[in-house]
């Protein structure tokens, strides 16, 4: 029996640095039986050279190759509908590979019959930990959103004693407390800061805390389903925006940090708080790929919003590609390996990780009616 090809291509997106397999994991996936053959060049940006996958048991060969080879594809952000459309009928993908973003996306995979694992659907569950890209990712992102803060704010981070006299620490507010927004807290706070974290998740409170956080209470509860917030009610949004109106006006950074996977991001921070903060202020949005937490933001831009610096960076994650990579090929191959073993791909559509993470998704069979 002919082992099963797992391709790597060369990520295209604009600025994406990332890849979908490491030297680390290449070898993971050989010792599972597989051909894994590489796009030469495909690891650069993260700093993995051609030659590490080749001693790892890789191969290499043009995209075009790899295309019409492959059984299976694994790759960070969706092929280009082109890419997509020369696979073989029936190729697994898997990537972050956001289908509702595209309908053109969606009738590929449709027509091809491409059997696609976009990672984004995969259940939030203990067993899942393991495969979870969107929590890997999202720690590099909050890192990087608090580093892209303490450069464009034009003030200290941490407290300072000095000849001049004392300089006071910057205070920051962090915007959701997911994943992205606690490791913005840990970093803000090993910086130095004065930090409060603010998420309408009550039980998010004792998570900032046990970072050195403060818990910002601005009188919400919206507790919702799979570890993310509910929408508010108009009553609640409007209390939310009061409050926190008010409160920004003390606050020297603010990051933005709460995003739902596919959906458009919630605007918590409105045109008129931007207007209230002090001038030097600065906002990092790091929900700007999905539209934004602040209605000042322009995604991929740094704006100056009267006095208040508003920034709106895109692929945070790609900015440290090397460990985000990492973690991310790690959580790639443990999603692979329910399906890969012994050089072949073999299906148990009864584990719900498989069969709630598949696009499109399968249908239920009926059972047998009683005799």
């Amino acid at each position: 029996m002919t082992a099963v090809t797992v391709g790597i291509l060369r990520e295209r997106a604009p600025g994406e640095r990332r890849v979908a397999a490491t030297p680390e994991t290449v070898r993971k996936l050989v010792a599972r039986g597989a051909q894994v053959c590489i796009e030469p060049g495909a690891g650069v940006g993260a700093g993995f050279v051609d030659d590490a996958y080749l001693q790892a048991g890789a191969t290499t060969a043009d995209a075009a190759s790899i295309v019409r080879d492959a059984d299976a594809l694994l790759a960070v952000q969706a092929p280009a509908d082109d890419v997509l459309a020369a696979l073989k009928p029936g190729t697994t993908v898997v990537g972050l590979l956001a289908p509702q973003a595209s309908e053109s996306r969606q009738a590929v995979i449709r027509d091809r019959g491409l059997q696609a694992f976009p990672l984004e659907r995969l259940p939030r569950t203990t067993r899942a930990q393991a495969m979870d890209v969107l929590s890997s990712q999202a720690g590099m992102a909050g890192y990087k959103a608090v580093l892209i803060a303490a450069t464009l704010a034009p003030r200290f981070f941490p407290m300072l004693t000095t000849a001049a006299g004392t300089i006071r620490p910057a205070k920051v507010l962090i915007i959701g407390a997911g994943v992205a927004g606690l490791q913005a807290v840990a970093t803000a706070k090993r910086l130095g800061a004065q930090v409060e974290g603010f998420d309408v998740r009550p039980e998010t409170r004792e998570q900032i805390e046990s970072l050195g956080g403060k818990f910002l209470d601005l009188g919400v509860s919206a507790a919702g389903e799979g570890g993310y917030a509910r929408a508010l009610t108009d009553e609640e949004r409007a209390e939310q925006q009061k409050r926190l109106g008010a409160h920004l006006g003390s606050v020297d950074v603010v990051v933005c940090t709460a995003a739902v996977p596919g959906r458009p991001a919630p605007k918590i921070v409105t045109s008129s708080m931007v207007a209230g903060m002090k001038p030097g202020s600065v906002i990092v949005d790091l929900a700007a790929e999905s539209g934004g937490n602040c209605e000042a933001t322009v995604p991929g831009e740094t704006i100056d919003a009267n006095g208040v610096t508003v920034a709106g960076p895109l692929g945070l994650a790609s900015m440290g590609a090397v460990h985000a990579s990492e973690m991310y090929a790690r959580n790639v191959l443990n999603f692979v390996s329910l399906f890969l073993d012994g050089g072949a791909l073999s299906f148990d559509w009864s584990d719900e990780l498989l069969a709630k993470t598949v696009w499109p998704e399968r249908a239920v069979e009926a059972a047998p009616a009683a005799a």
